[in-house]
């Protein structure tokens, strides 16, 4: 009989080939997804040349995404792209994203099904634990291991041990996802998870939709976690049902599984947060951010670009102006969700009020383009980051916050709740 265990050791064991794994164990383990985009794919295209490898594992689960300087933002950024598409062309893969097609990579895999629950992902960019979300053990890996990885089928890596997390109770108005994690990340600090995986759960969470799990579980790594988790349950399973291209597997904890700690939080004492500058976990209730006038607002990414987050962006512009100084820029993150916000009229509101939208890209989360911050200048962000010079200048400043925070700022010209307008 194998001893209680966890969702992430649930799901590392049967990856193993093991009954049962510990933390801190070294393991061996089968991938089912590998990802790249078009900063860290061609770096592991290149290592996989390098340790004369031919052909892909898969070529159904060798995955790339162009989505952090495209369109293409200089010659540069042109010939990465062009590098990962001719090696997708020349090993014949299933999933290679183009422009006018592809989307922010972590909104898309989960979006067209490419990833699914009880799957192993490991990925070239930090935030690949978003797909804890949906019961995946996802992590981001460096580039040599991706590329390992793409030739193998296989990677190794520590068994992490476990935080659980428990929100419950019922969400205040205009209080989502982002708050409860920049919450989180504000009282454990941004390496109170350590190379851990954080287990989220609680009544609040079993009624979050799966867009505000996705925020939750992308940011884990903000807080120092190799992982992101959340059970999943019956909407996860309404989510991938007629999505998931493969066969779902639905593990759960077994309740006497052993934690390192478990730490409960009431979300009814919880308001819109924001975090300050340079660190995730500089956090502050909305209502204690005094006066810090803004220069530019960003709604998007692989954090906040979803649907619902486009619909609580457009609920706070409805009939009102952005002002004068401020610069309001939206990215959905796919094409569909593009699509589904311009039916539904949200882009419209977004214009109306004086906002920019983009087409899906990563560009102003890193700094890398359409959005940059200049000297002395301050952005409020629904993005995961805020380090120093994380969108340009190293004398500019990034505010994270909800897309509702970062509407009404937009509005107010400093940061401001929904609730002050």
């Amino acid at each position: 009989m194998t001893r209680p265990m966890n969702i992430t050791e649930k799901i590392l064991a049967d990856h193993a080939g093991l009954n049962e794994v510990n933390a801190g164990q070294l393991i061996t383990a089968k991938v089912d997804i590998t990802l790249a985009n078009d900063i860290t794919g061609p770096v592991a295209v290149n290592e996989f040349n390098k340790i004369g490898a031919e052909k892909v594992f898969d070529k159904d689960r060798v995955v790339f995404v162009p989505d952090h300087f495209v369109p293409n933002r200089d010659i540069k950024s042109a010939q990465m792209v062009k590098q990962i598409r001719e090696f997708a062309r020349s090993q014949n893969l299933t999933h290679f994203f183009e422009v006018g097609r592809m989307g922010i990579e972590h909104a898309l895999l989960p979006d067209n099904g490419i990833v699914t629950a009880g799957d192993l992902v490991i990925g070239a960019d930090s935030h690949t634990c978003t797909y804890g979300a949906l019961g995946a053990f996802s992590t981001g890996m460096g580039s040599t291991d991706i590329a390992c990885a793409m030739a193998s089928g296989e990677t190794w890596l520590k068994v992490p041990s476990a935080i659980k997390v428990e929100f419950n109770g019922k969400l205040n108005k205009y209080v989502t996802a982002k708050d409860l994690i920049l919450f989180l990340i504000g009282d454990i600090g941004v390496d109170g998870a350590l190379y851990k995986t954080l287990e989220i759960g609680g009544s609040a969470i079993r009624e979050l939709p799966m867009d505000g799990r996705f925020t939750i579980c992308n940011m884990a790594i903000e807080a120092g976690a190799k992982n992101g988790i959340i059970e999943p349950d019956e909407i996860t399973k309404k989510y991938l049902e007629n999505r998931s291209i493969r066969p779902s597997k639905f593990y759960t904890s077994d309740k006497d599984a052993v934690y390192e700690k478990i730490l409960t939080y009431n979300v009814e004492d919880i308001e819109p947060v924001v975090a300050f500058p340079h660190l995730p976990g500089n956090t502050k209730p909305v209502s204690q951010a005094g006066d810090v006038k803004i220069d530019q607002a960003v709604i998007g990414s692989c954090t906040n670009g979803r649907l619902s987050d486009i619909k609580a962006a457009a609920e706070i512009l409805k009939g009102r102006k952005v002002h004068k100084d401020v610069r309001l820029i939206v990215f959905p993150a796919t094409q569909q969700i593009y699509l589904e916000a311009l039916r539904a009229g949200y882009i419209e509101t977004i214009i109306e009020a004086g906002g920019a939208v983009s087409t899906p890209t990563c560009g102003p989360c890193l700094g890398g383009h359409a959005g940059i911050l200049a000297a002395g200048e301050r952005a409020i962000s629904t993005t995961n980051r805020n380090f120093v010079g994380r969108m340009g200048h190293t004398e500019s400043e990034v505010y994270l916050a909800s897309p509702y925070v970062a509407a009404a700022s937009a509005i107010a010209g400093r940061i401001a709740s929904p609730c002050d307008l």
